[in-house]
C-alpha cells in the first residue's frame, strides 16, 4: 500500500481556501457563469474550488469530501465545459452512480449548467421501462447517467456504443462497492477505450476505495481532499435521545415533529423498510398531506413524486431507508432524525449530511435503544466526537410494546426519564471498555445534565 500511496499526490485543503473565491475565478467558460448565476450560486466550495483545474488537466482523480460539500458540481462544471456542445449520437462522458435518485438528481445538475449550453444527457437506471430509456440513448448522447446495472444491461443490447467515452465519473464510490458493484464496474471499465480519464468521488477513502482506485485508476492519480475523513458536516449540531423501543420512539417521533415552527423540514431515517413504514402508518392520522415516504420497496414512480414533493415543499416530513442518505440534494432541511442507528458507521455522517448543507445549520437527533449503543459507540469513534445526550421530554408516553423483532433481544429494561436501568440481555462490553451500555448511558444522561 505505500508504493502506491507514494505515487499519489495529496492535496489537503482547508474550507478557507475557496473563502474569498468566486466561481469566475476559475476560468468557467461564460454559458456555465451565467447559469451559475441564474441559480444562485456565489462562491464554490473547497472540493469545487481545487478539483476543478485538475479535471481540466485530464489526469485521474480520487475525490474525497464529505456529503453535502457539493461533490456533484464539482465534476460537472469541468466535464461539461470539456463536452462543449452536442456532437456525434455517442456518448462522450460518463457518471456512473448506485441509486437510480441519484441518476436524477446528476441529471437535473446538468439541466441547471447547461441553460445556456446544448448537450445531451440522458439518465438510465432499472426499474423502469428498458426501451424507453434505449430509444432515448439511441437518439444521441452527450453525457450518459447510469447505475452500473442499467449499463451493461444497455450495453449488452448494443445500444450503447462505448468507443467514444473520453472521461469516465465514479461518484458515491463507497457506496458502490457496500452494494456490491464491483464486478459491474469492472465490466463497464473494459468496455470503455484504454485512453481516457477516470474521477472517483466518495466521502470516506476506505480499504475497499483503495482497492478500486488500484483497480481503476493511473499509478498517479491526484488525490484532492477537503475535509479529515468521515467527519459530521461543520455546523450540524448533534443530540442523542436513549429510548428503550421502537413504540417510544414513534412516540417521542409524534412529540418532536408537532412542533412546527422548530421542524420545519425534516428527513427521518430508518434500517428497515418495515420501520419507514410502520412511522408512516402512526403519523398519517396528524399530517398525512405533510409525509413523503421513500425506501427501495416502493415503485420508481411513487419514490420519484415523493422525492419531488420533499423538494419543492410541499410535504414537510420526509421518511426514508438509507436509499435515501446518499446524495439527494434537498435545501432547507432544519432536521435530520436517524430514528434507527445504522449499522455501518459512515452512513450516520451522510445521513446528517442532508442537513446544514451550503455552510447552513442544521440539527441531528439520534434515537438511540440499549442494543443500539454498540453501534452509536463505533459512530462516535469514528467521528472523534461525544454526543450529547437529552433527557426525554416529561410527557413522553414509555411504552412496554415491544415488535417481535425487540423480543428476542431485549428482557426486563425498565426506563425512566432520561436514564436506564436494568438490562437483562445485555452483557458487560469487552476489556477495552469496561463500562456497561447501562452505566454509560447513565452516566451520558448525568453528563448532558450538567451540560444543559
Amino acid at each position: 500500500m505505500k508504493d502506491f500511496y507514494d505515487n499519489i499526490l495529496f492535496y489537503t485543503f482547508a474550507r478557507q481556501i475557496s473563502a474569498n473565491m468566486e466561481f469566475k475565478d476559475l476560468n468557467i467558460s461564460k454559458q456555465i457563469l451565467m447559469a451559475l448565476e441564474e441559480a444562485g450560486f456565489e462562491e464554490p466550495t473547497p472540493i469545487q474550488a481545487q478539483a476543478f483545474s485538475v479535471i481540466r488537466s485530464g489526469k485521474d482523480m480520487i475525490g474525497i469530501a464529505q456529503t453535502g460539500t457539493g461533490k456533484t458540481l464539482a465534476y460537472l462544471i469541468p466535464l461539461l465545459m470539456k463536452l462543449h456542445y452536442a456532437q456525434g449520437i455517442y456518448p462522450r462522458a460518463a457518471v456512473i452512480v448506485p441509486t437510480r435518485e441519484l441518476v436524477v438528481q446528476v441529471c437535473e445538475s446538468v439541466e441547471l449548467l447547461t441553460e445556456y449550453m446544448d448537450i445531451r444527457c440522458v439518465g438510465i437506471y432499472g426499474g423502469t421501462n428498458i426501451r424507453t430509456q434505449q430509444a432515448a440513448v439511441f437518439e444521441g448522447v452527450d453525457l450518459l447517467v447510469a447505475t452500473p446495472g442499467r449499463f451493461m444491461d444497455i450495453y449488452m443490447n448494443g445500444i450503447i456504443r462505448s468507443g467514444q467515452i473520453k472521461t469516465v465519473v465514479v461518484d458515491e464510490a463507497d457506496r458502490l462497492m457496500d452494494l456490491g458493484f464491483m464486478p459491474q464496474l469492472k465490466n463497464i471499465l473494459e468496455v470503455i477505450p484504454e485512453k481516457h480519464q477516470t474521477l472517483l468521488f466518495s466521502a470516506t477513502f476506505s480499504a475497499t476505495i483503495d482497492e478500486m482506485a488500484r483497480e481503476f485508476l493511473t499509478p498517479d492519480p491526484v488525490r484532492v481532499e477537503t475535509t479529515a475523513q468521515a467527519t459530521p458536516v461543520e455546523f450540524v449540531t448533534q443530540w442523542r435521545y436513549d429510548v428503550p423501543n421502537i413504540a417510544t420512539k414513534i412516540n417521542l417521533l409524534k412529540l418532536l415533529l408537532a412542533d412546527r415552527e422548530t421542524f420545519r423540514r425534516v428527513m427521518v431515517f430508518t434500517e428497515t423498510k418495515k420501520n419507514a413504514d410502520r412511522i408512516v402508518e402512526k403519523l398519517a392520522d396528524h399530517w398525512q398531506g405533510e409525509l413523503s415516504v421513500l425506501h427501495s420497496n416502493k415503485a420508481q414512480n411513487s419514490r420519484l413524486n415523493a422525492l419531488r414533493a420533499f423538494k419543492e415543499g410541499s410535504t414537510r416530513i420526509m421518511v426514508s431507508s438509507d436509499v435515501a442518505a446518499r446524495g439527494i440534494d434537498v435545501q432547507e432541511v432544519s432536521h435530520v432524525i436517524n430514528f434507527d442507528i445504522p449499522s455501518i458507521p459512515e452512513e450516520y455522517v451522510h445521513r446528517i449530511g442532508r442537513t446544514a448543507r451550503a455552510g447552513k445549520e442544521g440539527t441531528a437527533i439520534s434515537f438511540v435503544s440499549e442494543k443500539e449503543e454498540p453501534k452509536f459507540d463505533d459512530i462516535e469513534t469514528l467521528i472523534h466526537q461525544r454526543i450529547e445526550v437529552l433527557e426525554l421530554p416529561t410527557d413522553l408516553e414509555i411504552s412496554e410494546l415491544l415488535m417481535d423483532e425487540e423480543k428476542v433481544q431485549t428482557a426486563n429494561i425498565v426506563y425512566q426519564r432520561g436514564k436506564p436501568k436494568g438490562g437483562g440481555a445485555f452483557h458487560q462490553r469487552s476489556a477495552k471498555n469496561s463500562k456497561t451500555p447501562q452505566k454509560k448511558r447513565m452516566d451520558r444522561t448525568k453528563e448532558g445534565r450538567r451540560k444543559r
